[in-house]
């Protein structure tokens, strides 16, 4: 027996429906994602099946007496509150009698007072009316659960505690069907692989909305498509999803293809000549009025967004560098004893829970901060675009149009002028919504927003906090094909995991009491080195601790001895020489690569086109021949 089930439901709140006569059914113990592009509907999808929201026209049922736990993307908590209140006032006049309880009771154990006596034992007695006690049970072990300290204030609680808090409310009902809009934003990577682990054992049903295709891919067992109004059921996996729906949009292009052609060949015959028309089919001319009117309702998949960086001149060949850096707020260290090189070209991902000094380390890097102790030198030539993951760079009052083109008409675009209007289109945004004050802006949105309004800052060194938070899943996707295309140099701060490891060359993880362990990869290149880390020091006395940093050649020889063996003059003066040799051959690679992209290149004899890509090639290799020899001999030195 299904606990949930949706007919025919319509809803829109402008020209275009959000859902269209759309249905949806979900049976106890499943684990359903609901996914598609920001703005097609999917909050108000979940805002539905949880009540909060009316549809225009369509049937709700819900198994009687249904317990439904909802997570909203953007919950609002009580600031006053303790999270023990926060959490007990989703159990409705029965959870505000056990706060008051839970109170009482502390201010009996400080001062046993006739007056707190006997308002103890009237909240006992409401309480046994309501079976509170089982209510109060209840409360405790999911603040146990989600290990929430209850007497601590709702106010001034970090993005990731007020996140466990809401999801607290929405559990403490024991729930049969739990609805979670991104469950997973403002969340550490602890936390996520800690919901993960929740859910598995979570007996009820779930239906979640996630950009974290990792996550995703281990917690829901079917996938529902929300596209152009439509809801469409995928069972399996992810992953598995990622292909019938490629192979399902092939097949309507090849329909709609088939539709049109028929569709242009119908309005040739209804326009031919006056014999023609005396003598047409009637039944044809009404079955061209039904193709026309079917043409007129078809809902055209929007276009893919289109995704630009205006990028500076090359920074200096170094970054940053940091010498024994530390940094303390109080007593308590975020950053101890760290050294490290910042290399242009680098892509360095920080991992590590909320509140670790990831940000901290960020702005001792750009200079936006000094460190306590240590030397830090930064690179030449810098020009820093900065992603807030709290989106202050955007104005709420200002509409999208002035936001992005700072009252101009026009902005430029790797030396090409666009309009703001076009440019906003590539990110799809229609006139209307580009017209639209940020404020009004779902939460994907501003986030597209603030990239199109960080894309046209001319950088050659990127940051940014937490970029995934919000943005659909196709918009991830080609944001990580952006990043691999740029030139310069990105700081990454992501519990993304998929995100991280498609980006990500290095890592820097936050392993507690100020010590920052770097890693060669992504988060799953950082797991392995872990393991292999922790194997060798099970089996191995004195083996390196997982807090050590980790180097490109130990990561590829487990076995490499500890000592260092010392440069030889010859080495030395090689390894003084081998940078400016790289800078001679990435300017020859730079010069090929305008080459060989030329519109005219390919126009050329074949000969000539073959040389110049043999040399592009010989390049290339010798270019990262020379990046592992610089990376071997600056190990020993």
């Amino acid at each position: 027996m299904p606990l949930l089930r949706l007919n025919s439901i319509q809803i829109a709140f402008g020209v275009q429906p959000l859902l269209q006569d759309a249905s949806f059914q979900i049976d106890a113990g499943e684990r359903v994602g609901i996914i598609g592009r920001n703005g097609e509907g999917k909050s108000t999808l979940l805002k539905i099946m949880a009540g909060t929201q009316l549809p225009d026209s369509g049937e709700v049922w819900r198994q009687p007496d249904l317990r439904l736990g909802y997570l909203e993307q953007m919950p609002e908590l009580p600031d006053a509150a303790t999270i023990y209140d926060a959490v007990a006032q989703a159990l409705g006049e029965a959870g505000a009698c056990l706060a008051a309880y839970h109170h009482i009771s502390e201010a009996v154990a400080l001062d046993p007072s006739a007056a707190n006596i006997e308002r103890m034992g009237q909240l006992q007695q409401q309480l046994e009316a309501v079976d509170g006690w089982n209510l109060r049970l209840r409360v405790e072990k999911t603040l146990e659960r989600l290990n929430l300290p209850p007497d601590r204030q709702v106010a001034g609680l970090s993005g990731g505690w007020q996140r466990r808090v809401a999801l607290a409310r929405a559990l403490v009902n024991d729930p049969e069907l739990l609805l979670l809009d991104e469950p997973t934003n403002h969340l550490d990577l602890a936390s996520i692989i800690w919901l993960e682990q929740q859910l598995a054992q979570f007996p009820g049903a779930v239906v979640l909305i996630t950009h974290d295709r990792a996550f995703l891919q281990k917690v829901a067992t079917r996938i529902v498509d929300l596209d152009r109004g439509q809801l469409t059921s995928w069972p399996g996996f992810y992953r598995d999803y990622l292909e019938k729906k490629a192979a399902a949009l092939e097949e309507e292009e090849k329909r709609q293809a088939l539709f049109d052609k028929k569709l242009a060949q119908e309005e040739v015959w209804i326009r031919q000549g006056i014999k023609a028309r005396r003598t047409r089919n009637e039944g044809r001319v009404r079955a061209l009025k039904q193709l026309r009117h079917e043409r007129s309702e078809r809902r055209e998949r929007v276009g893919t967004a289109r995704l630009e960086m205006e990028q500076a001149e090359r920074s200096g060949r170094l970054v940053a560098e940091l010498r024994q850096v530390s940094v303390s707020f109080g007593e308590r260290c975020v950053i101890r004893d760290f050294s490290t090189e910042v290399m242009r070209g680098d892509r360095i991902a920080l991992i590590g829970p909320n509140g670790a000094g990831k940000t901290t380390l960020l702005q001792v890097l750009l200079g936006q901060r000094a460190a306590d102790q240590g030397e830090v030198r930064s690179g030449t030539q810098l020009k820093v675009a900065y992603f807030d993951q709290l989106r202050e760079q955007l104005d709420p009052e200002q509409t999208l149009l002035e936001a992005i083109g700072d009252g101009k008409e026009w902005i430029t675009i790797n030396g090409q002028q666009q309009h703001v209007m076009s440019y906003l289109g590539n990110f799809l945004f229609s006139p209307a919504r580009a017209r639209s004050p940020i404020r009004s802006l779902s939460g994907g949105e501003k986030n597209r927003a603030l990239l199109a309004r960080l894309l046209t800052q001319p950088c050659n060194v990127l940051v940014l906090d937490e970029p995934t938070n919000d943005l659909d899943l196709e918009t991830l996707e080609l944001l990580e094909a952006l990043l691999a295309d740029f030139a310069g140099t990105v700081l990454l701060v992501s519990h993304d995991r998929d995100f991280v490891d498609n980006v990500a060359t290095a890592t820097w993880v936050f392993e507690g009491e100020g010590h920052i362990s770097e890693y060669v990869g992504g988060y799953s290149d950082w797991v392995a080195q872990r393991e292999r880390q922790s194997s060798r020091a099970a089996g191995q006395p004195g083996a390196a601790s997982a807090s050590q940093r980790v180097t490109p050649q130990a990561a590829a020889s487990p076995s490499a001895p500890a000592t260092k063996k010392k440069l030889s003059f010859r080495e030395q003066k090689e390894l003084e020489t081998l940078p400016e040799r790289i800078d001679a051959l990435e300017k020859q690679q730079a010069e090929l690569m305008l080459e060989v992209n030329a519109s005219s290149f390919y126009r050329q004899e074949l000969a000539i086109v073959n040389q110049t890509l043999d040399r592009l090639h010989q390049v290339e290799a010798e270019l990262a021949a020379c990046f592992e020899r610089w990376e071997a001999l600056d190990q020993l030195s």
